[in-house]
């Protein structure tokens, strides 16, 4: 009996052995091709360059912003802000490196490395994506030349450029053509082209709007039959107005291209025009004094422009069913809307006292009845006399008779 049980006591240190050997081999080589102990390491490694990424970057951006602080301009410090984000990239690619190291994945064209490669074109991309904005700032003569919607415009554009050209990059690292994905992009694009002809059409009507700088935000604009408020925001598509019951309307750049534009923010004067409608009864020399005492209120206050920088009249108009009407043509200084309509207001005030004071007053529509003082006495014509019909007895229809009461 004990050569038996020997033997399955070998057999069954065999099979151990063999287990053994197996697990061994599956923790060596299966995770990615080599050792679990390897994959969990780089995992730690890879966590590890996670948590500690946003002190990283946060000391990384504390110690720049300490250098730019004492720097006199603030170009720097837009920067440093810019650059805040992509920085915490920086832990994370090292934390893959090593990991990769660690894994044995590096090596020309591995996925590793493509991995390292895709990263750091995410970082760069990223960061000149985040530039754009703070380096158009730093251009004071751009900001001249250009109105600050068409510097938006402008750093949208190579925001998206640089996205694409990023996208395009990490594309190109893992090999995948991008000429046939262009290719067919284009040919969607005129597919989306033809069916988004509207939109186009407002981009267009949008960059000429810019490029002619009709209005910018803040202005207040009127276009007949569309919309007047105040510009808030001029996109690609619509410029949303704000009306003066604060309601906003979004309105295609096309029928602000198309379309007459009245900019009331660029008025350098506002106009008053009013006619003014005096009694008949006044008198040539009352007219004149009204004429001359409205001119000179006008030109003895501040608040109203005068010529040769605008056109300032008060003339005899018209002769009206019920008036003789005075025109007044004249412009204030404000364009302020409140402050014009106080001024409207004073100038008001100062034109009923002059006309009172002319001995006059202010006529208002009216009619005259005119009566003669004859009397005139009406006739009625003559006519045949009308006979009465006789009543006939009842009794006898043919006999005539006299009535009872003696008709």
């Amino acid at each position: 009996m004990s050569a038996p049980t020997e033997t399955l006591s070998e057999a069954a240190v065999g099979e151990a052995v063999r287990l053994w050997d197996i697990v061994l081999d599956v923790w060596n080589t299966s995770f990615l091709g080599t050792s679990v102990g390897y994959g969990l390491v780089a995992i730690l490694v890879l966590l590890f360059g996670l948590l500690v990424r946003g002190l990283l970057a946060r000391w990384l951006i504390g110690l720049v912003l300490k250098v730019t602080s004492k720097t006199k301009t603030t170009l720097d410090d837009d920067f440093a802000e810019a650059l805040s984000e992509p920085i915490k990239l920086v832990p994370v690619i090292a934390a893959f490196y090593i990991a990769i190291l660690i894994l044995g994945l590096d090596g020309t064209a591995s996925p590793g490395e493509r991995l390292i490669q895709s990263l750091i074109a995410v970082a760069l991309f990223w960061s000149l994506h985040n530039l754009v904005t703070p380096f158009a700032r730093s251009l004071g003569s751009l900001q001249r030349n250009l109105s600050p919607v068409m510097i938006d415009w402008t750093t949208k554009f190579f925001r998206i450029v640089f996205v694409v050209v990023g996208a395009a990059a990490v594309l190109e690292i893992w090999d995948i053509p991008v000429g046939p994905i262009v290719a067919g992009l284009g040919l969607f694009g005129v597919a989306v082209g033809l069916g988004a002809q509207d939109l186009f059409k407002n981009l267009i009507a949008g960059f000429l709007i810019l490029t002619e700088k009709r209005f910018f935000p803040g202005d207040w604009i009127k276009v007949d039959g569309v919309v007047e408020g105040t510009v808030e925001r001029i996109n690609f598509r619509s410029t949303v107005v704000r009306r003066f019951d604060k309601g906003p309307v979004y309105v295609p750049n096309s029928e602000l291209s198309d379309n007459a534009v009245v900019n009331f923010s660029r008025m350098t004067h506002r106009r008053i025009s009013w006619v003014i409608g005096v009694e008949y009864k006044t008198t040539t020399e009352q007219l004149r004094q009204i004429r001359d005492g409205v001119l000179d209120y006008i030109e003895s206050h501040e608040e109203f422009a005068t010529p040769p920088d605008v056109t300032t009249f008060m003339r005899v108009d018209s002769f009206g069913p019920s008036s003789i009407d005075f025109k007044l043509y004249c412009f204030t200084k404000t364009t302020v809307w409140t402050e014009w309509m106080e001024i409207k207001e004073r100038l008001a005030f100062a034109i009923k006292e002059i006309v009172e004071g002319a001995g006059t007053g202010f006529a208002f529509p009216s009619q005259t009845l005119y009566f003669d003082d004859g009397v005139e006495i009406f006739s009625p014509p003559s006519g045949p006399s009308v006979k009465r019909p006789e009543k006939v007895r009842p009794e006898d229809p043919d006999a005539r008779f006299e009535s009872d009461d003696g008709a």
